[in-house]
């Protein structure tokens, strides 16, 4: 057994020989996270899938229809409130499914894990597209939200603890390239997912079942393509020139040692890590899901050079402050995705705790002076701290996996940060639960439209003080969770890692040299670089409608 050439996609095949440079594999992670990032673009398919029998105007369903009757019906539309479950399924699927087979990813590798999320992605984007010429919505829930979930959840993690070890000397910058595909990737798909849309609508279809099929194939080669491109250090590999700081001047947050991920659920600064990623991301996606009415709520005719209030707008002011409203959405998502790389770079010398304080105390006052700035009719110092607080959400994703490397080691790095992923799915029904029921609340005790949100914000300012909290009590772990020589020589073993590339030269399952031209590292840049500037400039677009 032991002499049988590995198959393709096993972890031994990508263990990288001499001359490899690390500069591939970065890329290779954001071609699976633009894609699997669309996630966060899905709401762009809910309007015309509302009207997809109607056409022009949506054929209701009786009050006889409820959601389970949605399911199956084939006689009228779906409501965008049920079609929004998939959103939520995303989340929830994407959280717990990191967390079932984080440790099966550490194994298997990322190759393999990267071909799976892409079958079950892609895959599922193709139910889903039956689902939608059938009328069947439940062929959508299991196609996108279920398949789909399982892909992202494992499309998600899968470069986490390889690019952890093939960027020591920089983790946070290392993950932070990756997560900000996650974010990029609704800034590419919307756009995109319209312009198809506008391309196949006819007479009698909104064109949603064949963009899901084209999406899905470009996708998959992108996918493929990420996948194949990963390749995993031997074990002990430094970057040239480097030396890990000795243990007894380095900083006592980073740990060389190592913990298994069976004994995380019994660690107390694994929960505390888990309340301060909960308390940073339920503060955040509660403010993305509200941010256009938030800001068309508060500021009404000001937003168009009109002094008057949101309820007094005729039906044309109200179109043109919308499309005010979402250039400020649009700007929002630039801030959540140049946060992403911006802060957990800045990690990398801050070191992951201080950057966690920066969030919370920076956020907290960010969020404290909204109603102030509100009150005063300052559009500008609003939309401000809106952009600084959507960099800090998306830094907080991005500065996690690095933090958990410092704390737990980095062998099982990736599947630690799989099961804190059930912050994330705590998070995604907290926080839009609090910041739309409080608004609710407001309203129904007559509270006018502009003030309706200044509690919340006060909410948010808890939330974010019990995060900062919990984060000031992370502390080095104690000596007995992590593993012992032994423990940690057999979790190599069943990891199938090499003390060196050579080993797997000798038994002829590789090639003995990997090095690359530096061209073949500027196309594989540039193949996602390219899809990501496009994204950014149709957002620009957008953002253009805020300032004009």
């Amino acid at each position: 057994m032991a002499n049988e050439s590995p198959g393709l996609l096993d972890k031994e095949r990508i263990i990288a020989g001499p001359g490899f440079n690390r500069w591939l594999v970065p890329p290779a992670a954001l071609a699976i996270h633009l894609c699997i990032g669309m996630a966060y673009g899905f709401s762009v398919f809910w309007l015309p899938l509302s009207k997809a029998l109607g056409i022009k105007e949506a054929i209701k369903c009786g009050p006889e229809v409820g959601f389970l009757g949605q399911l199956f019906t084939t006689t009228c539309d779906w409501q965008i409130s049920t079609l929004g479950w998939m959103y939520t399924l995303f989340f929830v699927l994407l959280g717990s499914s990191a967390a079932t087979w984080g440790g099966w990813l550490e194994r298997a590798g990322p190759r393999k894990a990267g071909v799976v999320s892409a079958l079950c992605w892609c895959g599922g984007m193709l139910f889903s597209a039956l689902g939608v010429y059938l009328h069947q919505f439940w062929m959508m829930i299991v196609g996108s939200g279920i398949i789909g979930g399982i892909g992202l959840g494992l499309g998600y993690i899968s470069p986490v603890s390889t690019l952890i070890k093939w960027f020591p000397d920089r983790r946070g910058m290392a993950t932070g390239m990756a997560i900000m595909g996650f974010g990029g990737g609704a800034m590419i798909g919307s756009p995109l997912a319209a312009d198809l849309m506008k391309h196949f609508a006819t007479p009698t279809d909104v064109g949603v079942m064949q963009t899901f099929i084209v999406m899905a194939l470009v996708y998959f080669v992108f996918m493929m393509a990420g996948a194949f491109g990963y390749r995993v250090p031997e074990t002990g590999w430094k970057p040239a020139g480097w030396t890990p700081p000795p243990a007894q001047v380095s900083n006592t947050m980073i740990t060389q040692k190592h913990v298994h991920v069976s004994k995380v659920w019994g660690i107390p600064q694994f929960w505390l890590i888990w309340m301060v990623l909960c308390m940073n991301v339920s503060a955040g996606i509660g403010v993305i899901g509200m941010a256009s009415p938030m800001l068309q709520e508060v500021f009404g005719g000001a937003l168009i050079g009109i002094p008057a209030k949101f309820g007094e707008l005729d039906k044309d002011q109200l179109k043109a402050i919308a499309t005010v409203a979402a250039g400020f959405t649009a700007l929002l998502s630039l801030f959540n995705i140049g946060g992403r790389f911006f802060w957990a770079s800045l990690s990398d010398k801050l070191g992951r705790k201080l950057t966690y304080i920066v969030f919370f105390v920076l956020g907290g006052v960010m969020y404290f002076s909204v109603p102030g700035s509100a009150a005063a009719g300052s559009i500008v110092l609003f939309v401000s701290a809106f952009c600084v607080i959507l960099s800090m959400y998306g830094g907080g994703f991005a500065t996690v996996p690095a933090y958990l490397a410092d704390i737990f080691g980095t062998q099982m790095v990736g599947a630690i940060h799989g099961r804190l992923l059930t912050a994330w799915a705590t998070a995604g029904v907290l926080g839009p639960v609090v910041v739309n029921y409080m608004r609710e609340y407001q309203l129904g005790l007559g509270i006018p439209r502009e003030q309706v949100y200044n509690q919340t914000m006060y909410i948010l300012v808890g939330m974010l003080v019990v995060g900062l909290i919990c984060n000031l009590l992370v502390k080095p772990l104690d000596p007995k969770w992590f593993m012992n020589d032994a423990e940690l020589a057999e979790e190599k073993r069943l990891a199938h890692e090499k003390a060196s590339a050579a080993e797997v030269v000798r038994s002829g399952n590789a090639t003995g040299s990997d090095s690359v031209s530096p061209l073949v590292v500027a196309l594989a840049w540039a193949a996602v670089g390219i899809p990501l500037a496009w994204g950014v400039y149709r957002t620009l677009q957008s953002v253009a409608k805020f300032f004009a």
